[in-house]
């Protein structure tokens, strides 16, 4: 694992626990809910990776709005969303405004999501809840 991988995992670690080894509590799981839900719309998602694969880093909105049957205050609604839950963010150049990925927030979920290497996942306990021992 490189520096910067042990980093990475380290912040993961800080933000919120590793979803497989620790529950969450519910400050964290009412955070991660405001991500997976801003996530979970497919014009969203759609939104996130055409402005996380753009060349450059960043994409002007008016790159964005044609790719969508949808009217332009709709767009701007999935990206504030996204914006909202700390995935994006942007800045306002003249008549148009650039997005670009906040990869801390990509970095994070990824390492909540991800078993710790080499590590089993926890074994169920053969004994039925509430059965008497």
């Amino acid at each position: 694992m490189s520096n910067q991988e042990r980093e990475v995992a380290g912040e993961a670690q800080e933000y919120c626990p590793r979803l497989l080894t620790a529950p969450l509590d519910e400050g964290q799981a009412a955070e991660l809910a405001k991500v997976f839900k801003a996530l979970g719309d497919p014009v969203r998602l759609r939104l996130l990776s055409m402005i996380a694969s753009r060349a450059g880093g960043e994409v002007c909105v008016c790159d964005l709005t044609p790719a969508f049957d949808l009217s332009q205050p709709t767009i701007s609604h999935h990206l504030k969303l996204l914006r909202q839950a700390g995935l994006i963010d942007c800045e306002r150049r003249g008549t148009w405004v650039y997005y670009w990925l906040l990869p801390e927030m990509t970095d994070r979920l990824a390492g909540i999501l991800t078993r710790p290497h080499g590590q089993a996942l926890p074994q169920a306990d053969p004994t039925p809840a509430g059965a008497a021992s």
